[in-house]
């Protein structure tokens, strides 16, 4: 008799069980749902909130003259300096930029790899100058193009290339031996460091 009242209440507990687990698993899968709505509305109201501030900056008498007033000197400055010289040096000081940055960030950070030397930060860095002075060439080559007879003359544009590689390589070298110099340096007082603890006071 006990052994049979012990089956039923054993029997009652587990379907007690699944009946609970079947009445919070639809509340379960509901929730990745609303959460998936609220970031839907969310995305929607930020972009609803920038285009009405953009509106409201494109309508704005002060914002323009603000606008103006940071474009103006630049537009003078770049009316001023159309010429063919101007964008001789401009070329060659992004060339160098291309070919400095570049240099950097595949031979020297190959250079640090192997010395199992990793910096996150000098990666991204390098990264991000390679790709100003990329913008930079490809915007200058345009508007040498559109401003001045820069871009029809050969020898300017390959005097200038020649100028920035040079310049580009020597900046190159440059950083590459402090970068190595700091990974040695930052390698020789991590081994000193316990030396120096093991010394008595």
């Amino acid at each position: 008799m006990k052994s049979v009242l012990l089956m039923i209440g054993l029997a009652t507990f587990f379907v007690g069980g699944l009946r609970a687990q079947d009445e919070t698993a639809p509340a379960e899968s509901q929730q990745p749902a609303v959460t998936q709505q609220d970031e839907k509305s969310l995305t929607d109201t930020l972009k609803e909130t920038g285009k009405e501030v953009s509106r409201k900056l494109n309508q704005s008498q002060q914002a323009k003259e603000i606008s103006a007033g940071l474009l103006n000197p630049i537009y003078k400055l770049a009316e001023y300096m159309s010429v063919p010289w101007f964008y001789w040096a401009s070329f060659a000081l992004l060339f160098a930029g291309v070919v400095s940055f570049a240099l950097q960030l595949v031979l020297t950070k190959l250079a640090l790899l192997a010395r199992l030397k990793f910096n996150l930060a000098e990666i991204l860095s390098d990264a991000l100058g390679l790709l100003i002075s990329l913008v930079g060439l490809v915007l200058t080559t345009q508007a040498a193009t559109q401003n001045s007879d820069f871009t029809a003359n050969p020898a300017l544009v390959l005097s200038s290339a020649a100028v920035g590689l040079v310049v580009g390589f020597l900046l190159f070298r440059w950083g590459h031996q402090l970068e190595l110099r700091a990974a040695k340096a930052n390698t020789t007082q991590a081994q000193q460091a316990p030396v120096r603890d093991r010394i008595p006071m």
